[in-house]
């Protein structure tokens, strides 16, 4: 294998520059599989085994500092070995970013799948099937800077799908939308041919059960990943995928597979990437009166207006509303800077609060 068919290109050749000019014999490579204190690496000179150094370790400020399946790395190889040391992590060209599990105050950055240039957003027609949940994946995969395209799976089970693939293309705009059945379709790999050129990378992300273990096994022409059934109690298929992996699909496509999400809470997304998941709110709510209209009761409020009219569905401006306040928590969360100034800001309401109260009631 060669560096451009695992995709690498002059983003990455440019950061690897300062490298390549000294004297070390360091070499790129990229993250196919994370251990926990290990790594399984594609290079040139092919699969290798390999750990962070002391000094990145030592270096790294966060765990989004390490490396994540997808990362180029910057190793030096043992010689007479198929083992390296990882020594730093090329800049990353696009990253699919969640807030970790466990206490929201300890959250930190969840790195899922760096640099992809499509995403397949994938969702089951079943019991799983949730508009909202779209938005969201929708959201943090425009944030990621790579391509979404929603794939419904399980077209099978739904009564009917092309109706199903216009609801949900109503909502995600900008992103394709594909019904199919990784199970009995013929050729599934067929519909998502476009975004499986030789060096170009996908990454399969969605909810537990939606069958992207299937799916994947159909592009490798292989079964790689195991699979079960549909449970009959809950009408959704169960989780199996465990880790992430970075694959080399038949096509020349490297595909990312991740295990299924319980939850996916929102990373520091930027309010562009909103914007872009919810274009249809943003042009409304450019056509306020008020630039600073807060879509409850002024005058002239665009937003009010659809949805009075049944021009805008309630259950989506909602749906935007929680993720803008999720989105602002994150950043603060993200950014000490922010959290000190809105802590801050409170204090100043509760204090003036308390001096109302005060004036009126008396201490």
């Amino acid at each position: 294998m060669n560096l451009s068919s695992l995709g690498w290109d002059d983003f990455f050749s440019g950061h690897f520059a300062p490298f390549e000019s000294t004297p070390d014999g360091f070499t790129p490579a990229r993250v196919a599989l994370e251990h926990k204190h290990a790594y399984e690496l594609l290079s040139a000179s092919g699969e290798l085994t390999a750990a962070c150094t002391g000094k990145l370790l030592h270096l790294a400020t966060a765990r989004d500092a390490l490396p994540a399946v997808g990362d180029w790395v910057v190793v030096r190889v043992r010689p007479g070995e198929a083992q390296a040391d990882i020594h730093a992590v090329l800049p990353r060209k696009t990253k699919f970013s969640r807030q970790s599990a466990g206490e929201a105050r300890h959250a930190t950055e969840q790195i899922v799948a760096a640099n992809v240039d499509t995403v397949f957003l994938v969702t089951a027609l079943d019991a799983n099937y949730n508009l909202r949940r779209i938005e969201r994946y929708l959201a943090v995969a425009w944030d990621s800077g790579a391509q979404p395209v929603v794939v419904l799976n399980k077209s099978d089970l739904h009564i009917d799908p092309a109706a199903a693939r216009a609801e949900v293309e109503a909502i995600a705009l900008g992103a394709p939308v594909l019904a199919l059945s990784a199970e009995r379709d013929t050729d599934p790999a067929h519909a998502l041919a476009p975004w499986l050129a030789p060096g170009r990378t996908v990454a399969l992300l969605g909810s537990s059960g939606v069958g992207k273990s299937t799916l994947i096994n159909r592009l490798l022409g292989a079964a790689h990943q195991r699979t079960s059934a549909i449970s009959d109690a809950v009408g959704k298929g169960r989780h199996t995928t465990t880790h992430r992996e970075l694959i080399l699909a038949p096509s020349g496509a490297l595909v990312i597979d991740t295990p299924g999400m319980r939850e996916l809470q929102l990373w520091d997304v930027d309010e562009a990437a909103l914007d872009t998941a919810f274009a249809d709110i943003t042009a409304l709510a450019a056509q306020c009166r008020f630039g600073d209209c807060a879509h409850r009761e002024e005058p002239g409020c665009a937003i009010r207006a659809a949805l009075d009219d049944s021009l805008l569905d309630f259950d989506r401006w909602a749906s935007f509303q929680k993720l803008q306040r999720e989105q602002a928590y994150a950043a603060r969360k993200a950014d000490p800077r922010l959290e000190r100034e809105t802590k801050a800001a409170w204090k100043k309401l509760h204090k003036a609060a308390r001096q109302i109260y005060r004036a009126k009631h008396g201490d």
